[in-house]
């Protein structure tokens, strides 16, 4: 089994990490939605993996319409943090509450594992990003969660947890709202702006060019910048390498590891059904041997919880 150097795995020590390297360059960051795809993640060698509120809640059988709770994702988050040793950035959906909530949950996460959350300026109950039908928050009393947010932050890590503020203001109002909305939310406190639910090539490009003019961490100036690489929604398919070009600190794939695991689940499904077997699927299965080197398990002798391994340089 291929193993890496052991990293500083304090929880500042990765948020710090996850800076670093997105004020370098573009992160890619898949979708964990338990330890087990956490610990796939830092094995395929990427530098960070993302907790996604609609792959968290489906996993569990539920929609994401903000049904489970902050213990609820806490738990995840530890779990994937725990396995995999990589930064990672959450899913807060609205931050499970107004001001007081937003604190409790930037410090909840932080203790968990996460190097930083998003927080969206829906109202509840909120509406997955790239469905119709949203309805958004005054612009200050989304402000006032963002500063919340930011306090909790600055006390329980020094700084180093990220704070992203979500807009669907493209959705609702439009590209000039969109701006508009971020720069108000970069002005309370936000170090990152995720723009959900754009259209095109061309507008994660204004966007970003927008943002330079503002102060901020990302490399060119302003804010960092997340962008969602979700399918089936209304974004194109866009690399990652083509959203660095653009100015991007950071890509989620946020549920492409659910759906693909949900498809294959289905399909083996009905193939025992209509078989009464599942010798069709095998050429597809995880093997045991393989499954034993992701766990990094050998049969008979003692395992140990592993420390985590240090995201790979790229």
């Amino acid at each position: 089994m291929t193993t890496t150097p052991a990293l500083d795995t304090s929880n500042a020590a990765r948020a710090l990490h996850l800076r670093e390297r997105m004020a370098d360059h573009c992160v890619a960051l898949p979708g964990a939605f338990n330890g087990l795809v956490g610990r796939a993640v830092a094995q395929a060698g990427f530098e960070g993996t993302y907790i996604s509120g609609a792959a968290v809640t489906a996993s569990s059988g539920v929609p994401d319409v903000g049904i489970r709770s902050l213990d609820h994702f806490c738990k995840i988050i530890q779990e994937v943090a725990d396995c995999s040793g990589l930064p990672l950035i959450a899913d807060a959906d609205t931050g499970f509450g107004e001001q007081e909530m937003v604190a409790r949950t930037v410090i909840e996460y932080f203790r968990h594992g996460a190097s930083g959350c998003h927080i969206e300026d829906q109202v509840f109950p909120k509406r997955c990003g790239h469905l119709d039908g949203k309805t958004l928050v005054p612009v200050d009393h989304f402000q006032e969660k963002i500063a919340a947010a930011r306090r909790a932050a600055d006390q329980c890590s020094d700084g180093a947890f990220v704070v992203c503020a979500r807009t669907d203001a493209r959705s609702t109002d439009g590209m000039d709202a969109a701006i508009e909305r971020a720069i108000a939310y970069a002005e309370a406190g936000a170090d990152m702006i995720f723009p959900e639910g754009l259209h095109a090539e061309k507008e994660f490009g204004d966007f970003a060019e927008a943002m330079k003019a503002l102060p901020g961490p990302a490399r060119g100036g302003g804010p960092f910048l997340l962008a969602n690489m979700t399918e089936f929604g209304k974004t194109p398919m866009i690399s990652r390498d083509r959203f660095e070009e653009l100015g991007y600190s950071c890509v989620i794939f946020p549920v492409t590891t659910l759906r693909i695991a949900m498809h294959a689940v289905t399909s083996v499904l009905e193939a025992i059904k209509r078989d009464g077997s599942p010798a069709s699927q095998l050429e597809d299965m995880q093997t045991r041997a393989q499954l034993y080197d992701l766990l990094g398990y050998t049969p008979g002798e003692p395992w140990d919880f592993p420390s985590p391994t240090a995201p790979r340089p790229g």
